[in-house]
């Protein structure tokens, strides 16, 4: 799950959201430097070499056709402008530029629909908005012109380090915006825009719970500040916090109900509550305002894979991959149905816009998975490998994980949580024996496990909560009701401490519970956070879902996560995380002996109805027989396993790494005898 502990923002002002100073800074100061002095000849001969080497990096095309321009080679700087469109779409300033290039060429309309989209895409550019206003004069549009104007007289109004930070943001300069934001902050700390704006750095750099608490101060001084709310809910959702995310989501609709973005955001909340129905009637009534909304097309797909029609759900993501050429998305969405086989055509368009240099990063990983999958369902497994290891590499580049600080916090958990700590706190925590955590890796078979429990009628199947990630995340951060962070905190938890803690988990999971006795919390990671669960639920059960090491991890190395498992992006950082998990659980079986229920996933494959009776059994489940019969159990499944689950119990993952083996030497190197026994 993205999202960090609040002290990183809040504990050392002189560290940063973003990564440190890139190598090409020096230069390019150099280069800005040159331009500003009028040395346009130095700039496109400093520009060069390092094109020659990167030809699609932004900021020396940029400076190129800034310098061209300047130098009144405008043909040369269009041609750069459009180099620069291809590798970089999204890009406010390109745009601009070629206002003031066609400025140049004295050619009106051609100039208005540049700056048009330079202010669509970064409103925040004064620039562009004053030469609309002088444009739209000039061709007789008056009210355009007076719109620009409000726009210009806005952003005077406003600090400069705010307009330029919010400029920065928009073209994905966060290290820079962020940079300008903190010492103007630190002089006025209750200017609520720098703060929405300090809270999109965080947000958009996955430090979501330091998103949240700065929101939260800006509502606190702004009740009515809209967009802020917007942004709020946002970060809700992203934290799962779904209920209040509904409540706040509610309270902004009620103020603009025409808020498209608003709209769709609260049908997928909806969505996320286990309101199917609503949601889909949701997107559908967005869909009538905006026919051509590609992710609108995909959030329906995904509606309906979450309901079980395939049908339906594979007609919407192929809606989306046409409504956007080149979109990643849709083509891995109907890979991880884990049941679709692609077409020739759509193999082949795949590898044709995957090939392309302008496609974009997230579009190509997801590409990448896609078509990992669907050459390995033709048994392709050179070219399915390669794609897959290049998917996960360039996801790699986007993670800061790192093993050795999950490794460490591990090993301090386990010399914290020992026999003794918990014979002290004997009797705590709340009582009640409802909730049932389903945890192991992801790909281990939990969402099976899930499904035949889910199947009793006493027993109610949610997702994959956040909860107690949540709960320990606040244990780590400087909100803390501890003076220490987590696992450290674990000391610190009185009984009262843990008592609030269970009967709050329980209250807040009401959003996705019917009322039946038990109910099921589905968060794989969960296996890092036993100590806590054991204190604060110590009559939940705990099933620890098992699957052979080399299934598990090369299929973690083949999923595309939505959010979080960043360990899942490379083999060795697969084989280390599995190394630190199956040491956590021995501790525990030492620890809490018979407390937690180990079910692997080959044994219910082999005896499923062993199996079942066995997993009833620890959880003090009369037997039943739809348990045995679980794909007939018409449930909405979250997960990427949600088709698999609705056949029979089958075979087709075992053993699926062994194609692959020649290409898996570093898992194989970090799991050690691992690789031949789970």
């Amino acid at each position: 799950m993205a999202g960090h502990g609040a002290r990183h923002f809040f504990e050392a002002m002189e560290i940063t959201l973003t990564p440190p100073e890139l190598p090409d800074e020096a230069m390019l100061a150099g280069l800005r430097q040159a331009l500003a002095a009028g040395r346009f000849a130095e700039v496109l001969a400093g520009v060069e070499p390092r094109l020659a080497a990167e030809p699609g990096h932004r900021e020396f095309l940029y400076l190129r056709a800034v310098a061209q321009r300047l130098s009144k080679a405008i043909p040369d700087a269009l041609a750069t402008l459009q180099t620069l469109e291809a590798f970089h779409p999204g890009y406010s300033r390109l745009f601009q530029e070629r206002g003031h290039c066609h400025v140049f060429l004295r050619d009106a309309p051609r100039a208005i629909e540049a700056y048009e989209r330079a202010t669509q895409l970064n409103a925040a550019l004064d620039a562009s908005w004053r030469a609309l206003v002088t444009l739209y004069r000039m061709t007789g549009q008056v009210g355009a012109a007076n719109n620009a104007a409000r726009h210009v007289e806005k952003l005077a109004s406003l600090p400069p380090e705010v307009t330029t930070t919010r400029s920065m943001i928009a073209d994905g300069d966060l290290r820079e915006a962020e940079a300008l934001l903190r010492p103007y902050l630190a002089k006025r700390p209750e200017d609520v825009e720098a703060l929405r704006l300090l809270a999109t750095i965080a947000k958009q750099s996955e430090f979501t719970l330091d998103a949240e608490t700065i929101l939260e101060k800006v509502l606190a001084l702004a009740p009515d500040y809209n967009a802020a709310r917007y942004d709020y809910v946002l970060v809700l959702v992203d934290l799962h916090k779904h209920e209040q995310a509904r409540r706040e989501s509610e309270r902004l609709l009620r103020a603009e109900p025409d808020n498209p973005g608003a709209r769709v955001t609260h049908a997928s909340i909806l969505m996320a509550l286990g309101e199917l129905d609503a949601a889909v009637a949701g997107y559908r009534q967005c869909i009538t305002t905006m026919p051509t909304d590609a992710e609108l097309h995909q959030s329906l797909g995904h509606a309906f894979k979450t309901i079980g029609d395939r049908e339906q759900a594979v007609g919407y993501y192929r809606q989306a991959a046409e409504l956007r050429p080149g979109f990643g998305e849709p083509y891995w969405s109907l890979a991880n149905l884990k049941t679709y086989r692609f077409t020739d055509a759509e193999i082949a368009r795949m590898r044709e816009l995957e090939a392309r240099p302008t496609t974009q990063r997230a579009d190509r990983y997801h590409l990448c998975f896609a078509l990992g999958k669907g050459l390995e369902d033709r048994a392709e497994y050179a070219d399915s490998f390669a794609y897959y290891q290049r998917g996960n590499a360039l996801k790699k580049e986007e993670s800061r994980y790192r093993p050795e600080l999950q490794e460490q916090a591990a090993a301090r958990q386990l010399e914290i949580a020992t026999a003794d700590f918990y014979a002290a706190r004997r009797g705590w925590g709340c009582q009640d024996p409802a909730p049932i955590f389903v945890l192991g890796l992801p790909r281990a078979g939990s969402t099976l496990l899930e499904q035949i429990l889910a199947s009793h009628s006493m027993v109610e199947g949610t997702m994959e909560l956040a909860d107690i990630p949540r709960m320990v995340g606040a244990l780590d951060s400087v909100d803390s009701v501890t003076r220490t962070h987590y696992p450290d905190a674990l000391l610190e938890l009185t009984a009262e401490h843990c008592l609030t803690f269970g009967e709050k988990y329980l209250r807040d999971t009401l959003a996705y519970r019917v009322g039946k006795p038990f109910f099921i919390d589905k968060m794989p990671n969960n296996f890092r956070n036993i100590a806590l669960i054991q204190l604060i639920l110590p009559n939940a059960r705990i099933i620890d879902a098992r699957r052979d090491a080399m299934d598990c991890c090369f299929s973690n190395f083949k999923q595309l996560f939505a959010t979080g498992h960043q360990f899942a992006y490379s083999l060795s950082d697969i084989g280390r995380y599995y190394r630190t998990y199956v040491a956590m659980m021995a501790h525990w079986d030492e620890v809490l002996p018979g407390r937690i229920l180990r079910v692997r996933h080959e044994d219910v494959l082999e005896d499923l109805e062993g199996s079942v009776r066995r997993i009833l059994d620890y959880c003090g489940l009369p037997f039943e027989p739809a348990c045995v019969e679980f794909h007939k159990t018409e449930r909405r499944v979250h997960t990427a396993s949600a088709e698999q689950v609705r056949r029979p119990i089958n075979r087709d993952g075992v053993d699926q790494w062994r194609p692959y083996d020649a290409w898996l030497g570093p898992l194989r190197a970090e799991l050690g005898p691992l690789a031949r026994t789970a």
